[in-house]
């Protein structure tokens, strides 16, 4: 079965790339590069802990981009909250939490025009990880038990494989939003940190409504390429199965 998004996206929003790179000149380098072949951004961990977040915020925005804050927020609901609340000043478009249900009401009451993301289950854990933290049940039941939680929260969506994208589907329905990480056009390399990883065909036919991809670019030979070839799976994906209403 086919769970593919009806959602109205413009078609080359769809594809989220990872800017996921030491520093800020680096970021900027690789955006100029990719042109207008990528629109929406993700800035992690990496970046924020570089320096200049913000000033790549505002530049992103001069580059009329759209952002994905991936910070994943964790700590005391309030802290949570108002967390949220300054990013929601900014014009970004998505932010991720990680947490309880405390802290997941905490960020959806502070998000104005954000749209929250819950991380379920980190696309570089399998089962063997998640035994070690201490998850005994199965991978699947844990996803769709955070993402559950979420949605009835007032999160817009989750972060999630495209392995469980369609459980999710089949038991929540398709009125929120859900990004795929893990995302892998060829074969995935023995030494990548990414378990649990689909190809972008699979990821919408699963149910995502975005995919994040960073690797597969930024190391290819030719990034731009590497890009348009996605974009142009993108399209292929859903000029097959839906009408021009929602694509480019």
């Amino acid at each position: 079965m086919s769970w593919l998004s009806n959602k109205p996206i413009p078609v080359n929003e769809r594809l989220i790339v990872a800017l996921d790179v030491p520093d800020i000149p680096q970021a900027k380098a690789l955006v100029t590069l990719l042109g207008d072949s990528v629109i929406f951004y993700k800035i992690g961990l990496e970046l924020f802990m570089s320096g200049d977040y913000f000033e790549l915020i505002d530049w992103l925005n001069e580059q009329n981009k759209r952002i994905f804050v991936d910070l994943k927020f964790f700590d005391v609901p309030a802290t949570v909250g108002r967390a949220v609340k300054q990013l929601s000043d900014k014009k970004v478009d998505f932010v991720t939490i990680h947490g309880n249900n405390a802290i997941m009401q905490a960020a959806a009451e502070q998000k104005s025009q954000l749209k929250v993301l819950a991380v379920t289950v980190l696309t570089s854990l399998d089962r063997g990880d998640l035994d070690d933290l201490g998850f005994k049940c199965d991978v699947e039941e844990l996803v769709t038990s955070r993402a559950k939680r979420a949605i009835e929260l007032g999160c817009d969506g989750v972060i999630s494989s495209g392995l469980e994208a369609p459980g999710l589907r089949d038991s929540l329905g398709p009125n929120f939003l859900v990004v795929s990480p893990g995302i892998r056009p060829v074969d995935n390399k023995p030494d990548d940190d990414q378990k649990r990883v689909v190809s972008v065909e699979q990821a919408f036919y699963n149910g995502a409504d975005h995919i994040v991809v960073g690797r597969p670019i930024r190391d290819a030979r030719d990034p731009k390429q590497a890009a348009l070839d996605i974009q142009k799976s993108i399209r292929h994906v859903f000029s097959e199965n839906l009408s021009g209403d929602h694509n480019d």
